[in-house]
């Protein structure tokens, strides 16, 4: 008898369907290992990041800016010429300073003769003591002033080096605070230039936040924002309070070498009190969720899983992992896709 071919068609459908789960089933499922962390009474607290090694540089003569070498966001190499002061009153300065040096010298060899001669004449009886005591009054203030001329020549040739700006650290240009063509005057910020290699999130908590966490400070992660999250290499806490804020300060150092944080960015920092509870920790993503049921795909170690009831906790929404309060016990392997590890298991059951 022959069969129609719409009805061979339909057949078929269900052989094609397992065929396709079959085949999906062989696909490789990624996965992930559950961690055991210890948490304790969490503070959450909001931090800005900001350069361990930031320097803001300043001019130390008045003068014109006749050269600005770089602008905001260009690297920079300690040593580098960074900007220079039209050296011509400093010339000017120093000059005037040479001169007094040998106004002062001169000064100093007469007052000396006139000391010397003064002396002459008291041993020969035809001057008095009293003029005597004059010369050498007059030469003592000329010693005085030969060297005060020659500090403030040091002080002159001091000032010519400041017209050129140089950068104290290897780094990055954050922010120009000046124009080329504008006068700078002694104090007036010229650049700022920070090291990005070495960063940290600063926090300010109330003393009785600090106290719930106890000492030393443990478990402390910074989330950076883009779902970056990061161990802190470091925590310092200020040992005095702000008179105004009435918080503690809390720098917490940052892994080095961090790329892509910049200074005043914002941070939340994660603080975990000492001696905390273990908790089991797994990527929300492995989590599959069924109304009010929530499940995982554990490998049973023999290249399958099986499905297990879990009760899920809190969620980090910087790490994207969640607590798992009940139903797994740290040590497990789980499917990071569920879908695809259900699917492996419907296709491993269809082929038996």
């Amino acid at each position: 008898m022959k069969i129609p071919r719409f009805l061979a068609a339909a057949r078929a459908i269900p052989a094609l369907v397992a065929l396709l789960v079959t085949a999906a089933g062989h696909a490789e499922v990624a996965t992930v290992r559950a961690e055991m962390r210890v948490l304790g009474a969490a503070v959450q607290a909001e931090a800005t990041v900001e350069a361990v090694h930031q320097s803001t540089l300043a001019a130390q003569v008045p003068g014109r800016i006749v050269a600005l070498a770089v602008d905001a966001g260009e690297r920079v190499r300690k040593g580098q010429v960074l900007v220079r002061i039209d050296p011509a009153e400093a010339a000017a300065a120093l000059a005037a300073a040479e001169a007094g040096v040998v106004q002062a010298e001169t000064a100093r060899i007469n007052a000396k003769a006139d000391y010397e001669r003064a002396r002459s004449l008291v041993a020969r009886r035809f001057l008095s003591e009293s003029a005597l005591d004059s010369a050498r009054a007059r030469h003592q203030a000329a010693e005085a002033q030969l060297d005060a001329a020659r500090a403030a020549r040091a002080q002159s040739q001091a000032a010519s080096a400041y017209t050129t700006v140089t950068s104290p650290l290897d780094g990055v240009v954050a922010e120009r605070h000046i124009e080329h063509g504008e006068m700078a005057q002694p104090g007036r910020s010229l650049l700022t230039v920070y090291d990005p290699a070495q960063m940290r999130a600063v926090a300010d908590l109330a003393p009785e936040r600090l106290a719930l966490l106890g000492t030393p400070l443990r478990q402390v992660r910074v989330d950076l924002g883009g779902g970056r999250m990061v161990d802190a290499a470091a925590v310092t806490v200020l040992p005095a309070a702000d008179a105004r804020t009435h918080t503690v300060r809390v720098r917490i150092d940052l892994p080095a070498g961090i790329e892509g944080v910049l200074p005043g960015s914002f941070a939340r920092v994660d603080f975990g009190a000492a001696g905390g509870s273990g908790t089991v920790l797994i990527p929300a993503a492995a989590v599959l969720r069924r109304g009010e049921l929530s499940a995982v795909y554990v490998a049973d170690g023999e290249g399958g899983f099986r499905l297990r009831q879990v009760r899920p906790g809190r969620l980090d929404q910087g790490s994207g992992m969640i607590e798992v309060l009940s139903g797994l016990e740290g040590n497990e392997t789980l499917a990071l896709d569920p879908v695809q590890a259900g699917i492996q298991v419907r296709a491993g059951s269809a082929a038996r």
